[in-house]
């Protein structure tokens, strides 16, 4: 048994019970199996709601979640009436809980295992656990059923039992150092003694804004206004402290619980309110409010100091540089309208194959002097450059220089003007044995021709190998590109 309700419980069953053992106990029981994933998605899913209370949440185990409300419970009144406004939320929500509130993980972990009942909040005073845990079961210390069953066997059955137990006394009772000091770690956790990581599920914003709603937003024009107000505030924010944010996430809290989210993201450190409310364009109005949205949230990522400075009043005084925020909000502007990435430029690589010499990124308001256009890299290259090579049959060549006649494409081809070689060698470092022993196939060097048939057409042809480099058979030729 994984679980049992409240009926169950009263009649016996309990979780790690066998199943058998549990129709036993209660012949009619009603039982379904456990689906361990579609838990771990809505649990998922709550620790994101979870989020209009506190911006750090972490999943604890497979049935719990953890919050760091540290300067959030004043939004709500204090932590008994948050934990209270969350407790009536998570029951019209349909969620059984248990809510315990403490100065330590641990702490507020035992609390709300052993100590809170549905409805009803479990809260300890920060610097109050020893008092405050001293009459709890040992099991709600986070230790393993081995070591709790040792402790019971011992009569150590309450945590405030274990305060003035000598450590190393301690220690002599169990079977192993391990299993002793995973026992006093707890203990220590839960007291404040000794530190534990807190690992939220999601990265917790820079910055960020809020509204509550007094009455439930149902229309779009709402929405917006609501979201006009958050930049302000959110931009006064980040101007105070001379940041500025490329990533913005708004999302609106329904009454029913669900959660839309719209995200945009800013080339260039922003906080223009007019741009980062253009960037959201009319996306706004594909959130639908349900029944109400009672609360709004907006976050600030990716932060970033900003030069402060003024524009120049006329072109004729800006210089000859780029201006770096225009080409930002130009990026921005593409990407909201036709969406990341629809964009790219194309940049040089440092690498000797000519197919990954070149690269494309999305356009994202980088200065263009070393962009390229598309395969036309530096030098004398092609305007069409094949995806892959076509193999062509040489009827006449010279060696170590180009074809006299070839044929592509099942017609025979004669070379009037040639221009070349231009000799790339391969990446020989790429091409390393993995081993000591083993054998790497190193590829061929190739020498690359300009040529120009009778009728004006004009070809990029290589060949594949040198005459006796003893890398294979006979060199093959192959054309790369045309030129126009």
């Amino acid at each position: 048994m994984a679980a049992a309700n409240k009926a169950a419980l009263a009649a016996g069953v309990h979780p790690g019970l066998r199943f058998t053992d549990a129709r036993a106990t209660l012949p009619d029981i009603a039982s379904e199996e456990i689906d361990r994933e579609s838990d771990r998605k809505a649990l998922g899913a709550l620790a994101a709601w979870m989020v209009r209370f506190s911006p750090l949440v972490a999943i604890d185990g497979d049935d719990g979640l953890l919050l760091e409300i540290t300067g959030c419970d004043h939004l709500f009144g204090g932590e008994e009436r948050m934990a209270g406004e969350l407790s009536a939320r998570l029951a019209r929500a349909g969620y059984g809980h248990r809510i315990g509130i403490a100065g330590t993980v641990g702490a507020a972990w035992a609390m709300a295992r052993a100590a809170a009942e549905e409805g009803r909040p479990a809260l300890l005073s920060s610097g109050a656990e020893r008092a405050g845990l001293a009459t709890l079961p040992a099991s709600a210390l986070r230790i393993s059923t081995a070591a709790e069953t040792l402790l019971r066997r011992f009569g150590l059955t309450r945590i405030g039992q274990l305060y003035d137990i000598d450590r190393k006394a301690l220690t002599r009772r169990f079977n192993s150092r391990q299993a002793a000091d995973a026992v006093t770690l707890r203990l220590d956790q839960a007291l404040g003694l000794r530190s534990e990581p807190f690992a939220p599920f999601r990265q917790p914003p820079d910055h960020s804004a809020r509204i509550s709603c007094p009455e439930p937003l149902t229309d779009t024009a709402g929405i917006s206004a609501g979201l006009e107000k958050l930049i302000e505030t959110l931009c006064r924010d980040l101007s105070a402290d001379g940041l500025g944010a490329q990533s913005f996430l708004f999302q609106a809290f329904r009454s029913d619980g669900e959660v839309s989210a719209i995200r945009v993201n800013s080339a260039r450190p922003a906080r223009a309110p007019e741009h980062i409310m253009r960037l959201f364009g009319e996306k706004t109005s594909g959130i639908d409010p349900g029944f109400g949205i009672d609360l709004l949230l907006l976050e600030a990522f990716r932060t970033g100091t900003m030069a402060a400075g003024s524009r120049p009043l006329s072109g004729d005084l800006s210089g000859n540089d780029p201006d770096e925020e225009a080409l930002a909000a130009l990026a921005d502007r593409i990407n909201a309208r036709l969406g990341e990435g629809a964009v790219t430029i194309t940049l040089p690589q440092a690498r000797h194959p000519v197919q990954v010499a070149e690269k494309t990124v999305p356009f994202g308001g980088q200065e263009m002097d070393g962009a390229l256009p598309p395969g036309n890299l530096p030098g004398l290259r092609p305007a069409r450059l094949f995806e892959r090579p076509e193999r062509v049959d040489v009827i006449a060549e010279v060696p170590d220089g180009p074809p006299l006649r070839f044929v592509w494409r099942r017609k025979v081809r004669r070379v009037v003007r040639a221009d070349g070689p231009e000799r790339i060698s391969p990446e020989w470092w790429t091409y390393l044995p993995s081993q000591a022993g083993d054998k790497a196939s190193l590829p061929r060097t190739r020498d690359y021709y300009r040529v120009e048939d009778e009728e004006g057409r004009r070809y990029w042809v290589y060949r594949d190998g040198l005459y006796g480099d003893g890398r294979g058979q006979t060199p093959e030729w192959f054309v790369q590109g045309l030129f126009a």
